[in-house]
């Protein structure tokens, strides 16, 4: 079953950040920083799915270029699949555009890859799965 996973906030500051949505009664579960990615983030439930915080640990990273072009906002949206595998050798066969055809392991261990947003409709789309239980 696919459903939206989280929306992914590119951010200056996780601290700053944060203050509004606790502001709500909203509440941060978990933080930590992905070094692959060169960011920090920090996982907000809110309800069914979640709002991903994502701040910058290097100004060349890929979210920092992303800030410095356009400002904080919406970076990504995510939606969870059953079988990542699957999924992505699908959208390969039906000739989408990829960021890379390799699945990462980000944040709590959840394996993900990237949809360009030319063939998302202009959005930068995460396909992800839950952490393999071991």
């Amino acid at each position: 079953m696919t459903q939206l996973d989280h929306l992914g906030i590119a951010v200056r500051s996780i601290a700053q950040a944060r203050k509004l949505y606790e502001s709500l009664g909203l509440e941060v579960v978990q933080e930590e920083t992905v070094e692959h990615e060169h960011v920090r983030t920090a996982m907000i439930p809110a309800g069914e799915a979640r709002i991903e915080l994502i701040e910058p640990t290097r100004p060349d990273s890929p979210v920092g270029r992303f800030l410095a072009k356009r400002g904080e906002g919406l970076h990504h949206i995510a939606l969870h699949v059953d079988d990542i595998s699957a999924a992505l050798e699908t959208l390969k066969g039906q000739g989408a555009r990829l960021i890379s055809e390799e699945i990462q392991i980000g944040a709590g261990g959840h394996l993900y890859f990237f949809v360009h947003p030319a063939s998302a409709g202009g959005v930068l789309l995460e396909i992800c799965e839950d952490p393999p239980t071991e």
